[in-house]
C-alpha cells in the first residue's frame, strides 16, 4: 500500500503485516523502523496523518537521530500537531528507559556445568514447597539458563507435566536444550515409576525435536536426585 492511501485511510486499512503492532508480533521487534516503534508509543495519528507518518515527521526534525530525540522535552514534542501531553510523556519515558538501559550491566546468565548448578538455581524455589511443582529450565547453546518457568502445579501427592506444552514452550523460548525439575514435598528423593516413565518420554521427545533433555532433578529441601548423575537418562 502506498503512503498516500495509508495517510488517507489510516493504519487500520493497511495489510496486517504492515501495521506496527502486528508487524512486531509477526516479525519481531528488529523488523520495525524507528518511526514504526515510535508509532506504537503514540498509538494513533489523526484523520490526515497516520501515527507512522507523524513519527517520521518528528524524526525528520531531529535528523532521524534518536539521541537528539532523547533530548527533547515534553514541551518540545507537544509542538507537533497530533502530539498531546500524554503522547509526549510516553515518548520521553520510553527514550529515558532506553538511555538507562545502556548504563545497566547485563545480567550474567547462570551456566550449567553439573547437577549441582541446577540444584543451586532451583532449590530455593522448590525446596520448601508443600505441594509439587514441575519446572523447566531453557538453556542456550552455551548451557546458560535463558529462562525458567513452572509448567505444572499440583497437590501434595503429585503433579502432571504435559509433554506437548513443555516442548511447545521450549520452542517458543528458542531453547537448545532443557532441564526439568520437580519437588517431592515428602522429602523422599526416590523417583516414582511415573517419574521414570516421564523422564523416558521426555528424553525420546527431545531427541526427535532436537532439543535434548539434559537432566531431570527431584528436589527436596536440602538434597536432590539427578537422573543424569544416576545414569537414568
Amino acid at each position: 500500500m502506498n503512503n498516500e492511501n495509508a495517510t488517507s485511510y489510516g493504519i487500520r486499512t493497511w495489510a496486517e503485516e504492515d501495521r506496527p503492532r502486528e508487524k512486531l508480533l509477526l516479525k519481531g521487534k528488529m523488523a520495525l523502523s524507528n518511526a514504526e516503534l515510535i508509532a506504537i508509543l503514540i498509538g494513533s495519528g489523526s484523520r490526515k496523518e497516520t501515527a507512522v507518518d507523524l513519527s517520521k515527521r518528528i524524526l525528520k526534525s531531529v535528523n532521524n537521530n534518536l539521541n537528539q530525540l532523547g533530548r527533547c522535552t515534553v514541551v518540545d514534542l507537544m509542538k507537533f500537531r497530533g502530539i498531546g501531553e500524554a503522547k509526549a510523556i510516553s515518548i520521553v519515558a520510553a527514550l529515558e528507559i532506553g538511555r538507562r538501559r545502556q548504563t545497566e550491566t547485563a545480567l550474567e546468565k547462570p551456566q550449567v556445568r553439573s547437577s549441582r548448578d541446577v540444584a543451586n538455581y532451583i532449590q530455593p524455589i522448590l525446596g520448601d514447597l508443600t505441594h509439587e511443582q514441575f519446572w523447566v529450565l531453557y538453556l542456550n547453546q552455551a548451557n546458560k539458563i535463558m529462562n525458567s518457568e513452572c509448567v505444572s502445579s499440583g497437590g501434595i501427592a503429585g503433579t502432571v507435566a504435559d509433554i506437548r506444552i513443555l516442548f511447545k514452550k521450549a520452542i517458543e523460548n528458542l531453547a537448545c536444550s532443557i532441564i526439568v525439575a520437580h519437588n517431592h514435598p515428602s522429602g523422599n528423593l526416590n523417583p516414582s515409576q511415573a517419574d521414570i516413565q516421564l523422564t523416558k518420554k521426555l528424553t525420546e521427545a527431545g531427541k526427535i525435536l532436537d532439543i535434548p533433555v539434559l537432566d531431570h532433578l527431584i528436589i527436596a529441601e536440602k538434597n536432590y536426585y539427578s537422573f543424569a548423575d544416576e545414569g537414568m537418562m
